[in-house]
């Protein structure tokens, strides 16, 4: 079974992919998920996104420079710690990650079109179920890998470290980790 999935798996990722260069070329494959992680976690801290991306700390700030150079990022000092920099999608950014999803569901739609309805159906089904597991943490979570919200959702407290306890904030503001 795994075998038969992973093979889909590659014509569905060949697709993903042919999206991305069409939609990003100039972007690298770690720089546009440091984008879509920093998307889903808005105001994130770049020691979390150094954790979330696997990447070494002084790594995910040279790929947040040249994201910032090109357009594609902003850093603000933290609202509680001037010392802490949050990050931020650029509009140019927000637009690119837009485009990407439109060309991916676009061609997606095409393939989906020549499936039947009941494969439409059950490749859906299953999809979802697939999904619930991995976002419970079943699949994996010893591995560390983090699993993205779908576009539009935002997890719980991205500036909390594990083992950390977040700031309150004030009405209407994120919480705050305090780090070492």
């Amino acid at each position: 079974m795994a075998a038969a999935l992973d093979e889909a798996a590659g014509t569905l990722l060949a697709v993903w992919e042919a999206a991305r260069e069409r939609t990003t070329s100039r972007l690298s494959s770690a720089q546009l998920r440091a984008v879509m992680v920093v998307e889903q976690y808005d105001g994130i801290n770049l020691r979390r996104l150094a954790t979330l991306t696997d990447m070494l700390l002084s790594s995910a700030s040279r790929l947040c420079d040249r994201l910032v150079a090109a357009g594609m990022l902003e850093r603000e000092p933290g609202r509680y710690d001037r010392r802490e920099i949050s990050l931020h999608l650029t509009p140019a950014a927000a637009r690119l990650l837009a485009e990407l999803r439109a060309d991916r569901r676009h061609r997606l739609d095409r393939i989906l079109a020549g499936m039947s309805a009941e494969g439409r159906a059950a490749l859906l089904r299953g999809m979802r179920e697939f999904d619930e597991v991995a976002r419970r943490g079943e699949a994996g979570a010893a591995d560390g890998w983090p699993v993205l919200q779908t576009s539009g959702e935002r997890a719980g407290d991205p500036l909390t470290e594990p083992g950390e306890t977040a700031r309150p904030a004030s009405p209407g503001e994120p919480p705050v980790a305090r780090t070492a």
